[in-house]
């Protein structure tokens, strides 16, 4: 079935102010998308560094994707990630998200309102704006030879973790992204809780744990987040792991919004 070409108004409201948060319009299965309120999200990214949305994905469709997991034609390279002193668990990712039509489609729509909280950064960091469609990002990271697609599927088992790290991939950076866990906590796993630490400068670290339920995504910055200071902003890094598991297997859904070399 071909589907029609993804403009800005098939994917939010027409209203892209800065300071008005754009509204992703209703999408058949992910309805919950278009009831997000991104102002919120975005006073709560600031504040905290992390910001957790209501549940985007039912327990059906948190499966759907888990079940990729076994199909190995779907993915362009699986990491062990004990090889690599990366933690223990295996993620994949996906060769091309358009083949599994849940994924494309929430890295298509949550683009547009990630886009317009990346872009009210971009003064604060002294940084680059970045296009409202991901197709004009994506094309961005073709010509600058990033062609890698990389939303990716993780997936731990008892004694699982990861360690602290940032997924960068190349020149071109996107500033947010989003995982969403696909399993229940104290259901389907114990322990496997997010850690985020963010390094103040001239002040010791800062750890978030962070514990979203099934379904429900997690907003964090790639590499750093503007904090206010006496004299303007500030960078502060960040960077983001995985508590080992204890029991049961954890699934979570990676979505970056930039590919890779």
């Amino acid at each position: 079935m071909n589907q029609p070409a993804l403009t800005a108004d098939t994917l939010f409201s027409p209203v892209l102010s800065a300071g008005t948060a754009p509204r992703v319009l209703p999408t058949p299965g992910l309805e919950a998308l278009s009831e997000l309120d991104w102002d919120e999200l975005y006073a709560r990214l600031n504040e905290e560094g992390v910001a957790v949305t209501a549940p985007l994905l039912s327990r059906a469709q948190c499966q759907e994707i888990i079940d990729t997991f076994d199909e190995p034609g779907l993915f362009r390279s699986t990491v062990v990630m004990q090889r690599y002193q990366f933690g223990r668990g295996t993620y994949k990712y996906y060769a091309d998200p358009a083949t599994v039509p849940l994924v494309q489609t929430l890295r298509e729509r949550l683009y547009p309102p990630m886009a317009w909280m990346a872009n009210r950064w971009a003064p604060q960091l002294n940084e680059r704006t970045f296009p409202t469609l991901l197709e004009e990002l994506l094309a961005e990271c073709a010509d600058n030879g990033q062609h890698r697609s990389t939303p990716l599927l993780l997936r731990y088992g008892p004694g699982d973790y990861a360690c602290l790290h940032q997924d960068i991939y190349g020149d071109i950076v996107f500033p947010l992204q989003i995982a969403i866990m696909l399993n229940q906590p104290a259901e389907d796993f114990t322990g496997g809780e997010n850690v985020f630490v963010e390094q103040r400068p001239r002040f010791q670290s800062r750890a978030i744990v962070v514990k979203p339920r099934l379904g429900q995504g997690m907003i964090f910055p790639v590499r750093h987040r503007p904090v206010r200071g006496k004299n303007g902003y500030r960078r502060h890094p960040m960077r983001h792991g995985t508590n080992a598991v204890e029991t049961g297997h954890r699934n979570t859904l990676g979505i970056i919004f930039h590919n890779a070399r």
